[in-house]
């Protein structure tokens, strides 16, 4: 088993080193540096060069959003798991467009990180349950009170097949093997997709995807 090697960043002591003991009480885990604000997990991730950072959202010196977002500029094959406090969408899309593939509630972390890092660390996304639940509700809700329709409708079969391998952190290339489609004729779905949805960003995607369900 390929050993995941993890960056750890919380401004709070007694957090950090609970989640260090969670962290490599699992086999292939290994917590190879930690920190304790923003800028400090920025400069280890640059020098140890982890597969994954565990990042708390409220650091000092410089908040979690901008910290991955540096990380992911310096070691892009960095994959990120924001802890946060907050469930509103807002706060998982500025994360989701800082470069995060994972985003956990503080309170579900014991029960999700696992597989949280599991998961980013082979380039899918992850969410807390309740943050799932969340964004469903939250898009139904100004569904009925806009009286929209469900634009997930527009799409055609194969540009949901696209939109779920998109969504998954699948790129293009990848997308067009698993559907045995030419790389020009899954460009073409995801145009048509993002047209469709009116999105405009990989992270605006993901989040779509999550209030279809279409990744949990």
């Amino acid at each position: 088993m390929k050993e995941i090697q993890i960056l750890l960043a919380d401004d709070h002591t007694v957090v950090r080193k609970g989640l260090r003991l969670l962290l490599e009480s699992h086999p292939g885990f290994r917590v190879i540096a930690d920190a304790a604000d923003g800028r400090e997990a920025v400069a280890m991730a640059e020098q140890h060069q982890p597969e994954v950072a565990v990042i708390d959202i409220a650091m000092p010196v410089l908040n979690g959003i901008e910290a991955a977002r540096q990380m992911t500029a310096k070691v892009p094959r960095i994959a990120i798991v924001i802890l946060s406090m907050h469930s509103d969408e807002g706060y998982v899309l500025r994360a989701l467009k800082a470069g995060a593939r994972g985003y956990l509630l503080k309170d579900s972390a014991e029960n999700d990180l696992i597989h949280a890092v599991e998961a980013v660390s082979e380039g899918k996304a992850f969410f807390s349950p309740a943050v799932s639940k969340m964004l469903v509700e939250e898009y139904m809700r100004q569904l009925r009170e806009r009286q929209l329709e469900d634009s997930y409708e527009l799409l055609t079969t194969r540009e949901r097949e696209v939109l779920q391998l998109l969504a998954e952190g699948r790129n293009n290339k990848e997308a067009a093997t698993i559907l045995n489609l030419s790389l020009y004729t899954v460009e073409t779905h995801r145009s048509n997709i993002f047209q469709k949805l009116n999105l405009h960003s990989g992270a605006e995607l993901i989040l779509y995807a999550i209030r279809k369900g279409v990744i949990s």
